[in-house]
């Protein structure tokens, strides 16, 4: 018998959190400060990217964070967007800075994230904030892990000595994520494309993780009955002249009746993502300027 199924709403849960944002940021600018400040760089023309961008912009906006978006042509040199970065870090008005990914060749997207700030970092991806991640020390964190771990502890999902599963190994899920989930003491493994007998592994798992951004790449038998689907995959199936439905990772359809929780794409973890940059961008801002702000930057 399959096992009753209840849906991680991240749509719902990101909601709260920027209501609860808003009315904070609120308070504060009534008092007579300034508001949170954030600072997006986009280079050339990519839908997806320039999508993702508009998003972020209409979220602060909802909140009260001040947008400092910058769009840049494809052309722009590494050394413009250096010093870009450089005015940026020392901008009063500005918490966060967000290099929007991927970027154009030949820039190389790994220096120039060294240039943010790491107290400004709001996609947790410096060295630094790495390292205290890894640490477990409090400090900004990579935004769509942070996002997945808000939305298990809404759902009092208990991670303590569960076998976790996180497929992909990118820097900006995979790997944060695998360290996050060991802090929350759960046993973690991170498999990857020479991952030999994938869907054994994956069949084993308490708490599955895909992140890997393969369209249902996760069937129903590679899924444990009664396990936690997270899906943080999103892709568009169809072509330009039919973009068709948005789906992800996993075969929503079909592993949905064997999960005790998952996450449904869109609704899920996307909208978690951007929930976490705004709550980075006003941690930021309140280790300057609210030293007794409860919120946190991590989950």
């Amino acid at each position: 018998m399959p096992v009753d199924t209840s849906i991680l709403d991240g749509k719902g849960l990101a909601e709260r959190i920027q209501l609860d944002l808003r009315d904070q940021i609120t308070a504060w600018t009534a008092q007579g400060g300034r508001p949170p400040g954030l600072a997006v760089l986009m280079v050339g023309n990519n839908p997806a990217s320039a999508a993702y961008v508009r998003h972020k912009e209409r979220a602060c906006a909802q909140v009260g964070i001040a947008s400092y978006s910058q769009h840049f042509a494809e052309d722009v040199t590494f050394a413009e967007l250096q010093e870009v970065i450089q005015r940026l870090n020392a901008d009063a008005r500005v918490d966060g800075i967000l290099v929007q990914l991927p970027l154009p060749d030949p820039l190389d997207s790994t220096a120039l994230l060294y240039e943010i700030h790491p107290d400004k970092d709001v996609d947790g991806l410096h060295p630094l904030n790495l390292g205290r991640l890894v640490r477990g020390e409090r400090g900004l964190r990579s935004c769509t892990p942070a996002g997945v771990m808000r939305l298990l502890a809404a759902y009092d999902i208990n991670l303590s000595g569960k076998q976790a599963v996180v497929v992909g190994r990118s820097i900006l899920v995979g790997k944060p994520m695998a360290l996050m989930l060991a802090n929350a003491n759960a046993t973690v493994t991170l498999a990857h494309s020479h991952t030999q007998d994938l869907p054994a592994l994956t069949r084993r798992a308490d708490l599955l993780i895909a992140a890997v951004g393969r369209p249902q790449l996760i069937t129903a038998d590679w899924v444990k009955p009664g396990a936690v689907v997270i899906d943080v995959g999103i892709s568009r199936q169809g072509d330009a002249a039919n973009p068709g439905r948005l789906v992800g990772d996993v075969d929503f359809e079909r592993v949905q009746p064997l999960t005790s929780w998952i996450t449904p794409v869109p609704g899920g973890v996307g909208p978690m993502t951007v929930a976490m940059l705004l709550q980075n961008t006003v941690w930021s801002y309140s280790q300057r300027h609210k030293p007794s702000y409860n919120g946190e930057a991590d989950s």
